[in-house]
């Protein structure tokens, strides 16, 4: 790659890093512990709301899980409307749709339950309630929202997006194959709800892909370059919960402490990546997830070990540093990154997430070169990666996960 290329992108990412020192950062209040979701509807009184947009899909609304929400403020005199068109990847159809929803209804406050995905569609709609006259492709990037967002709730029903502490939505374009993340600190919920009944019944491959999602954002997030003292502590706690609760909860859905420290887990990693951002792993996971719908926790769970293998030793001194913090022995630096890496590899394995790509989402070769200028737009200059990727290293990534 273009020597003069990759200094621009490190001299952009220091302008941003001094940048986000100034903008409006906030960590979500929280509601937590188990049951608490029965406690949103008095707290939502109290916070002064009048009529909330229930953002969820139809499968929540099947199993029950919406109820609670529902009848709770109803009791209370609160309106509700129920948006339950969420679909995996939320699109700008969804969003608009959902959009007309809350203006008819003369909503006040924007309720997510769900997955990422319903708080990516949330957090698009709130985004436009905010910018009537900014058409979602036109926030696509950094910084395009900047205005307020009505008050958001995030209710995470899987731990692993970290979206209720972040300040990214990721918004699909079936038409053109394209998914994109809106990044923007007023995206952050003002409110989480943090109850680990939710999460209890999620299939096992659902709990697995979701918290290696998590342990990507943290991981991601800890090896770049724009660490915060805070962000760096964030990222450190969640891999060591990860490590120590991803394996319980997987083999046993109801073992409610698991599920509680992986939810905090996702929390912690959310708001590590949130403003120390992610790299290639994510910008590859959401053009694989434009071109084939491959669910975004099993892309990176996928594609993690692959790419931080390949960076070499520009990640080892900080690889080494996560595998002190889970307590994985080496005898030199490269032997403990190495070793991280495996440790990984081995926790895919455990829960059968496979080394590659590989199923009904098959990777065509003449996709690729496509794919990996998409994922080279998201990733440069913006993600602080240890090491800047030109079309070679990409195009090469490519392939070895397909």
């Amino acid at each position: 790659m273009n020597a003069l290329y990759k200094f621009y992108c490190r001299c952009y990412q220091k302008v941003m890093y001094v940048a986000e020192c100034l903008l409006p950062w906030r960590v979500p209040e929280q509601i937590s512990g188990e049951g608490s979701l029965k406690l949103l509807p008095d707290f939502a009184k109290k916070k002064g709301f009048k009529s909330a947009l229930l953002v969820t899909d139809e499968t929540l609304m099947k199993l029950g899980m919406a109820d609670p929400i529902i009848e709770g403020f109803k009791a209370e005199g609160l309106g509700i409307t129920v948006f339950d068109k969420v679909v995996p990847n939320p699109t700008i159809t969804n969003i608009e749709d959902g959009l007309k929803l809350y203006k008819a209804n003369n909503c006040d406050v924007i309720i997510a339950l769900g997955g990422g995905s319903a708080m990516d569609c949330a957090k698009g709609i709130g985004a436009r309630v905010a910018r009537p006259n900014k058409p979602v492709p036109k926030m696509k990037g950094v910084l395009k929202v900047m205005r307020k967002l009505p008050p958001l709730v995030a209710i995470p029903t899987t731990s692993g997006t970290g979206s209720e502490a972040t300040l990214a939505a990721v918004i699909s374009n079936p038409e053109t194959h394209e998914k994109y993340p809106i990044n923007d600190p007023v995206l952050i919920p003002h409110y989480a709800v943090m109850d680990p009944l939710l999460t209890v019944g999620l299939p096992k491959h659902i709990t697995s892909t979701t918290g290696m999602d998590a342990l990507t954002h943290a991981v991601e997030a800890y090896i770049g370059s724009e660490n915060t003292k805070n962000t760096k502590k964030y990222a450190i706690e969640a891999t060591q919960l990860i490590f120590k609760y991803l394996k319980r909860a997987y083999d046993n859905g109801q073992d409610i402490e698991a599920r509680n420290q992986m939810q905090k887990a996702s929390l912690l990693a959310g708001m590590a990546f949130t403003r120390a951002y992610v790299g290639y792993v994510h910008a590859m996971a959401h053009t694989l997830g434009g071109f084939y719908g491959v669910p975004h926790g099993l892309a990176n769970a996928v594609i993690l070990p692959h790419v931080i293998e390949a960076y070499g030793e520009k990640a080892y001194k900080k690889l080494a540093q996560l595998a002190d913090a889970v307590g994985i022995e080496g005898k030199t630096v490269a032997e403990k990154a190495k070793a991280f890496i495996q440790a990984i590899r081995d926790m895919n394995a455990y829960m059968d997430i496979p080394e590659k790509i590989e199923g009904k989402w098959t990777i065509k070769d003449e996709d690729i070169p496509t794919m990996v200028k998409r994922a080279l737009k998201e990733g440069n200059p913006l993600y602080p990666v240890p090491e800047i990727w030109g079309y070679e290293e990409m195009y090469a990534m490519f392939q070895k996960i397909k």
